[in-house]
């Protein structure tokens, strides 16, 4: 060995490799960051109505609204994964709030409706970015505590989505304007705490030492078999959401106990990602994800009895609510040397979003909407059996 590599490898590393990923102001902006994005996903249905009030739409058409949001949320998480370790985290982060707050402020001030279409595109995109990189940055960041830590931003996420129907409710639906432009505001103090934020990223757990974490199965199979978990958990949380007030209407329930049940799902799965990352400190993720599957399949079965079924499904909120984030690191360190398995991932839970409402509709076309919960039970034994493919796919040498 020369000289020159011995004192290469002798040298420490650079302040800014070894410095942490976040600063506590940055993480607390982060959480906010969640909470905005939250907000700004629940905020297209509730405004329906003034939407097709101002600009004479048809349901469907107002519906567009939030497709073109997961469309430009896909959009952005595809985009920034390719910019990701090209550019410093910083503008990554600080471009998506940018584009999140024009898009906000573009769908207020829109004069038509194709304008408001292209601006909720623009704020997609923006959505995406923040997704992906906070994501990406908090699965690998914390080392031991990163499913912990993406539990919470995730929780955060949860609150969001919970406040923007009651903002809509308390200024009323024709005043949206005004909370989007609003919303649009709130980003721009984000900017200022990027600072806190390392810039370059940081590399996931296992790529020092090069050992490999996939045993038995190609990497394309295990990455496969992540997408469809995240396919199908997405799946039947949107189908959940979506379809709990209807079913539990058509067995016998009144629309404002149907409504309440549904709001503490979203507050049960907000919770229990609180409630995850404690354990997430002492439990693996394969264990926590598993026994989650597993009580979802056990909810959405007893959903299938009447009277139990407003319980069930705030059940099914808590075991869903750490799949997502607890997920992340696990793939992560499954394989470190896939760039994009974190983007692939992402953006197929927004294309299993967008999926589930047509893919379960078509179902109870032909079964009924009785058969809902039996429906999205199977969908999560096939979940359960993924992750236990998983946990013998990704088996540590």
């Amino acid at each position: 060995m020369t000289e020159e590599q011995t004192a290469r490898r002798a040298a420490p590393p650079s302040p800014d490799a070894a410095a942490p990923v976040f600063s506590r102001a940055a993480v607390v902006a982060s959480c906010v960051g969640f909470v905005l994005i939250g907000v700004l996903q629940a905020l297209y249905g509730p405004a329906v109505p003034a939407f097709r009030a101002e600009y004479g739409l048809s349901p469907s058409a107002a519906g567009l609204a939030l497709s073109a949001h997961f469309v430009g949320g896909v959009a952005g998480v595809l985009l920034f994964d390719r910019l990701y370790g090209r550019v410093g985290n910083r503008t990554v982060l600080g471009c998506s709030y940018l584009l999140m707050a024009l898009g906000a402020a573009g769908f207020a001030l829109a004069p038509h409706w194709p304008a408001a279409l292209a601006a909720a595109l623009l704020a997609g995109i923006g959505f995406g970015g923040i997704d992906y990189g906070l994501n990406q940055l908090f699965a690998v960041g914390f080392g031991h505590r990163s499913t912990a830590m993406l539990n919470i931003l995730h929780a955060h996420f949860g609150i969001g989505a919970v406040l923007a129907p009651a903002l809509i409710g308390v200024v009323g639906s024709e005043h949206y304007p005004a909370v989007f432009l609003g919303f649009a505001l709130a980003n721009l103090p984000l900017l200022l705490c990027l600072r806190g934020v390392r810039n370059d990223p940081p590399l996931p757990d296992g790529t020092e030492t090069g050992g490999g974490s996939v045993l038995g199965r190609s990497l394309g199979s295990v990455l496969a078999v992540f997408v469809a978990l995240y396919v199908l958990h997405v799946g039947i949380e949107a189908g959940v959401g979506g379809w709990e007030p209807t079913h539990l209407e058509t067995v016998g329930y009144g629309a404002g106990v149907a409504a309440t049940a549904t709001s503490v799902y979203w507050l049960m799965l907000t919770v229990g990602r609180f409630l995850v990352a404690p354990l997430a400190l002492r439990f693996s993720a394969q264990a926590i994800i598993t026994v989650s599957c597993a009580g979802m399949t056990v909810c959405l079965l007893a959903a299938t009895v009447p009277a139990l079924a407003p319980y069930a499904y705030a059940g099914v909120g808590l075991f869903i609510a750490p799949i997502f984030p607890t997920g992340l690191p696990w793939l992560h360190r499954a394989a470190p040397r896939a760039r994009r398995a974190g983007a692939l991932v992402i953006a197929a839970s927004m294309i299993g979003g967008v999926a589930a409402g047509p893919a379960l509709g078509k179902a109870i076309e032909w079964s009924g909407v009785r058969a809902v919960p039996l429906l999205l039970c199977g969908v999560s034994a096939l979940c359960l059996a993924a992750t236990l493919w998983l946990i013998r796919g990704t088996r540590s040498r």
